[in-house]
């Protein structure tokens, strides 16, 4: 090649690659969803929702904002926001927001919005206000539905909440601290999270910006459907942290429906107390890997108990749905229609067995919860036996030895605490001292072992090793 055309070489193949770098880069710009016809199509199904209440104002904040320290300045802010004068009574007044769910005037909005309202005005797009009656809520999963006197209403159209996927971009519009028709943007962080309040509700994650004053507003998809309604966010500050959580819009129908119907919720009931596997009791259980609802406690005259459920089974599967974190089965239980008979897939003795449960219906008294998972665990700790008094109160049926000291060491950094009380050890009834101790000495070291203990009105396992001998 001609020495004269290398310099002209070079620099076409530069241009080239420059020009490549700028379209790639013109590509991926274009990639980022543009939300503005979604904004201007969908503004007039999002509503301001404004409560009052008589009597001396306590202004209840959006699950997930703390109590404020005193003298921090967003006292004042949030005192202006909610017209709280704590020197005098008055109306308590609240804001939040809420979806147009169909043209003759049903609202979705979240349930502690609306709680203890005594007067709830709905605003709309064009600025009319309306009064709005309460025909329903539900707390446990903190959804209310609203009628207002209308009809023609712009609805929002509703997506499939069961089709989203992390990293989908979604958008919400609200009211955040009374700034109406506020839009913000973000991704799906996370889907199924539970939160400890919320046992019923797999909580889309995100990261859009979410402020007191969104909560019970929609978060739409990129298609403009609705695909959760705002609920909580994650806060130490009592402002927007990067955690927001919806409820997923097909759980939320659910209970509209129920709503609609008979003004309250029907859930289902199997009588349970779980907790996580870790990597330790899935160890000690004879399971590959963690997964499933390890069994800590069966209530007495329970579905799970007429079924033959026992503690330290775990479960691998309900009705088909296999499961993979003990997380995913309240939500599954609570689908559950009363009166129905469905299967559960049960680890049991190192073997999978098939258990019929007929689910029942969940009420306050028979409300059940998820267990706090165990920690690791080495036996080094004092006992003793129980007294009398102290069976009776647990109601073990007279098995059980009280823990009274844990030394530095193994079994302090497992977890195990004085006073709890140690019922089973390795599938085996612990009755008192002399037997736990003869036990011990037939366990394998170097092994998890399942440990069921009594702590407070709770039954937990925890992973029990031996250290390895010497």
């Amino acid at each position: 090649m001609n020495r004269h055309y290398k310099p002209l070489l070079a620099a076409v193949t530069a241009l080239a690659l420059l020009l490549g770098a700028s379209q790639q880069t013109m590509a991926q710009a274009t990639a980022l969803p543009d939300f503005k016809n979604l904004v201007k199509n969908n503004a007039a199904t999002v509503v301001n929702v404004s409560t009052e209440q008589n009597g001396e104002m306590v202004a209840e904040l959006p699950p997930g904002m703390p109590d404020l320290p005193e003298g921090s300045p967003l006292n004042d802010f949030f005192r202006r926001f909610f017209e709280n004068r704590p020197d005098q009574p008055q109306r308590v007044r609240s804001l939040g927001s809420g979806t147009v769910i169909s043209s003759d005037g049903y609202i979705l909005t979240n349930a502690h919005v609306v709680k203890d309202a005594d007067r709830i005005t709905v605003r709309f797009n064009d600025h009319r206000e309306k009064p709005a009656t309460l025909v329903g809520m539900d707390e446990r999963s903190d959804v209310a539905l609203l009628k207002v006197d209308a009809k023609d209403l712009p609805i929002a159209h509703l997506g499939d909440s069961d089709t989203l996927e992390v990293g989908e971009w979604v958008l919400a519009i609200g009211s955040p601290f009374g700034l109406e028709h506020t839009a913000t943007a973000g991704i799906v962080s996370a889907l199924g999270r539970n939160l400890p309040s919320d046992t019923y509700v797999p909580f889309i994650q995100t990261d859009v910006a979410v402020n007191p004053g969104n909560s019970g507003g929609p978060l739409f998809n990129t298609d403009g459907e609705v695909v959760g309604i705002n609920s909580q966010i994650y806060s130490k500050t009592g402002g927007y942290m990067g955690l927001s959580f919806a409820i997923p819009i097909n759980v939320a129908m659910k209970v509209v429906e129920q709503l609609k119907t008979t003004g309250h919720v029907e859930r289902g009931w199997l009588g349970v107390m779980i907790q996580g596997v870790n990597q330790d009791l899935a160890e000690s259980f004879g399971l590959e890997r963690p997964r499933g609802a390890l069994v800590a406690q069966v209530t007495p005259d329970s579905p799970a108990a007429k079924a033959g459920l026992e503690p330290g089974d775990v479960i691998l599967g309900f009705a088909g749905e296999a499961i993979e974190q003990s997380s995913q089965l309240p939500p599954l239980v609570g689908d559950t229609r009363p009166g129905t008979e469905v299967g559960l897939r049960v680890l049991r003795g190192g073997k999978e067995r098939e258990i019929k449960v007929t689910i029942e219906a969940l009420t306050e008294e028979t409300s059940a919860m998820a267990a706090p998972d165990g920690g690791k665990a080495v036996l080094k700790m004092a006992v003793r036996n129980l007294t009398r008094e102290q069976r009776d109160a647990i109601k073990e049926g007279g098995r059980g030895v009280l823990v009274t000291g844990v030394e530095p060491g193994p079994a302090a950094e497992a977890g195990i605490r004085p006073g709890d009380v140690i019922l089973n050890l390795d599938g085996k009834d612990v009755t008192d001292v002399g037997q736990l101790s003869g036990l011990i000495k037939e366990l394998p070291h170097g092994k998890g072992l399942p440990l069921l203990i009594r702590r407070g009105d709770s039954n937990i396992f925890i992973a029990l090793r031996l250290p390895d001998a010497d």
